[in-house]
């Protein structure tokens, strides 16, 4: 049995350590802010994208990222698919052919440009990377898979339905803080030469400067064009572009949930069915 020193002892262990790891986890908290939660409508089993933001998202990227980011796992034969931004294969064709795609070599031997086709991807602002740090100091990462590949950690109880939803919630509410989180920084902090101050960004030192300003974008359908209407759009572009077959994954997940809870069902009546004689 163990004594109560002992158990006093182990009790005060376990304080300690968890009062450091809550000293830790505020200090954390108050060098960069957790990024606010937005409101998505492609959030939960059953979001879907909503095809007018995405559009707006996508023109958004044309006039602002695409001069910096790549996109190099998207081709435009992916803006006409199902889930998508609601584009119809002509006017996929026809956004494609206002690019100008390098190809070759022809019969001569050179390399020419020619217009964009369905089959090709959007093509990148650089010819290589060694040119995108020579211009920047550092490469631009290519936007592709962005809503997946950042993220944050939302603590209990949210990193729970995390682990259902994937980069659903904490991807693109950082994407949309970090657009929206530059501010004047603090009297007492240093901006790094050739840096900005961005509060949401880890170590507030970011390359990027502020990409948006208001009135930058003039949209198609009318809507006001905001720095948080532009964060929130190409936001959901991006999320889109990390993952096309989002709608296609959560419809066939939903079917099996079904199927698995009939097939319980049909599976627990047979076994009462068949030993029903023996008990």
């Amino acid at each position: 049995m163990i004594s109560k020193k002992i158990a006093r002892t182990i009790i005060l262990g376990a304080a300690i350590s968890l009062a450091s790891s809550v000293c830790v986890f505020a200090q954390d908290a108050n060098e960069t802010p957790t990024p606010p939660r937005q409101s998505w409508s492609f959030s939960g089993p059953f979001g879907t994208f909503d095809q007018g933001q995405l559009q707006r998202g996508l023109k958004v990227y044309k006039e602002v990222c695409s001069n910096c980011h790549s996109l190099d796992y998207i081709s435009f034969r992916n803006l006409a698919d199902p889930g998508g931004p609601g584009y119809s294969v002509k006017q996929a064709e026809s956004l494609a052919a206002g690019y100008q795609i390098k190809d070759g070599p022809n019969e001569k031997g050179e390399m020419f440009e020619r217009p964009g086709r369905l089959a090709d991807h959007f093509p990148s602002p650089f010819p290589n990377e060694a040119t995108a740090k020579a211009t920047y100091g550092i490469a631009p990462p290519d936007l592709s898979v962005m809503a997946k590949a950042r993220g944050y950690e939302r603590g209990f109880p949210w990193f729970v339905f995390d682990l259902f939803t994937q980069f659903q919630e904490e991807g693109p509410d950082y994407i949309h803080a970090i657009l929206t989180g530059f501010t004047d920084p603090p009297k007492d902090f240093k901006v790094v030469e050739g840096k900005h101050y961005n509060k949401y960004f880890p170590g507030h030192n970011i390359s990027m400067p502020p990409p948006l300003s208001d009135g930058q974008v003039v949209y198609d359908d009318g809507t006001k064009g905001t720095v948080d209407q532009y964060a929130k759009d190409v936001t959901a572009f991006l999320t889109w572009a990390s993952e096309p077959t989002m709608e296609a994954r959560k419809r066939i997940g939903l079917q099996v949930m079904i199927f698995l809870l009939v097939l319980s069902g049909l599976l627990y009546f047979t076994k009462k069915r068949v030993w029903s004689a023996v008990h």
